[in-house]
């Protein structure tokens, strides 16, 4: 059995020290509490059953700190519950440490537990997890310390959690059916073009009859296709490669997030996206006590989207000067006429946050609409594309059959 070495203050308030024996740190915890010890740090020290090379092995393969979002979203509501039920925050951490379902996330809030037990503050806690917990979660958590809300504003950071995944598995659920369309109209084309087509060419060449530019096309193609199949694939791999990391630098990524602001069909979804994100991220923030800046800064890193980041980083500038957050967005044609009037009377009148959330309602209820279009329009788009492809490929290969077929008719 594992001994833990602890250091704790007795009712007299002196600390003490020494060592127990527990099958694990949070029954070595509860077993100091018996005795009326109040547990200030407390680690493995040896176990009885594990040598040099166990403890070796044990640190070799131990998880690395993680979480998912669903993960998040339930243990911030837990917490939230526990707190304003009146459990101490340490045991809350310790009682949810205990039921995590992943060793990543359990490792992850043992590290949190661990600063809180030195000492630091949650936000502070957290804030060393930046993988698992982002900044807007830790800046919320933070303005709840500092208000004394810290139960109402994790309530409030689940209920925006959970928002945004609805909205993600909205979007998810609106470039699923399209993307597995397309690839299986691709798959199928490509598997005419090489495992079919080349089998009539051997048929024309030794019916030696004069073929339409349509078949010569495709035959042309389909001989590509067959000869150098390695080298286009390797090609289309070079492509994707190239987009990638043209994507990824500060130029291409702008042009792209433009691209996709300005393309049909999928553009104004994006856009719709992208406004529900930044109002609700926004109104959050400010009603969980986030200083404007510091809330601008955080809805600018999660925008989703470098063009909007840059009318944003503009308006923080503008309100770090001492003028209005809605001229910035005015002047840009990023931010439609309604939002940014909404925002200039949230401005006048003190209720900023309110309006921004319905904003975010009504853009939520926008691309739930714009789904359920999109859903239904792309379905015919996909069968018209499969069709005109597939068309098109047997159209050439029965076109010399019925030329030859005339030919036969006329002699």
């Amino acid at each position: 059995m594992p001994a833990w070495k602890y250091t704790a203050r007795d009712r007299e308030g002196k600390n003490v020290s020494g060592i127990v024996t527990a099958k694990s740190q949070g029954d070595a915890v509860a077993d100091l509490r018996k005795r009326s010890l109040m547990v200030l740090n407390i680690k493995q020290t040896g176990s009885a059953k594990k040598g040099k090379q166990g403890g070796l092995l044990a640190g070799l393969f131990k998880p690395r700190p993680s979480g998912t979002k669903d993960q998040i979203v339930v243990f911030t509501r837990q917490l939230a519950t526990m707190i304003s039920a009146g459990v101490p925050l340490l045991e809350s951490l310790e009682v949810l440490q205990e039921q995590a379902d992943t060793p990543g996330f359990r490792v992850c809030l043992d590290g949190v537990i661990e600063s809180v037990r030195g000492g630091s503050d949650l936000s502070t806690a957290l804030d060393k997890y930046a993988k698992v917990f982002p900044s807007i979660y830790v800046s919320m958590v933070r303005a709840g310390e500092v208000s004394g809300q810290l139960d109402d504003i994790l309530v409030r950071l689940a209920e925006y959690q959970e928002a945004s995944e609805k909205l993600k598995r909205d979007i998810k659920a609106a470039m699923t059916y399209p993307v597995i369309s397309l690839v299986m109209v691709l798959g199928i084309t490509l598997f005419l073009m090489v495992g079919i087509v080349p089998k009539f060419k051997e048929i024309f060449d030794s019916l030696e009859i004069d073929l339409p530019s349509l078949t010569k096309g495709v035959l042309g193609v389909s001989d590509a296709l067959q000869s150098h199949f390695m080298l286009v694939m390797a090609g289309m791999a070079g492509m994707v490669a190239l987009f990638h990391i043209w994507k990824r630098t500060r130029w291409g990524g702008r042009q792209w997030d433009w691209i996709m602001l300005r393309v049909p069909v999928f553009g104004p979804l994006f856009q719709k996206v992208a406004l529900s994100r930044f109002s609700r991220t926004f109104s959050t923030l400010i009603k969980s006590g986030v200083p404007i800046l510091g809330a601008l800064e955080i809805v600018s890193e999660t925008a989703g989207n470098r063009i909007i980041s840059d009318v944003i980083e503009n308006a923080k500038e503008n309100v770090r000067q001492g003028h209005t957050l809605a001229e910035p967005l005015m002047e840009s044609s990023v931010f439609p006429p309604m939002v940014t009037r909404m925002v200039q009377i949230g401005e006048k009148s003190g209720s900023l946050e309110q309006l921004l959330e319905k904003i975010s309602d009504f853009y939520d209820d926008q691309v739930s609409a714009a789904v359920k279009t999109l859903t239904s329009m792309i379905e015919p788009i996909m069968i018209g594309i499969m069709g005109f492809m597939v068309g098109g490929i047997v159209l050439a290969v029965f076109l010399p059959i019925f030329e030859l077929q005339k030919k036969l008719g006329a002699s």
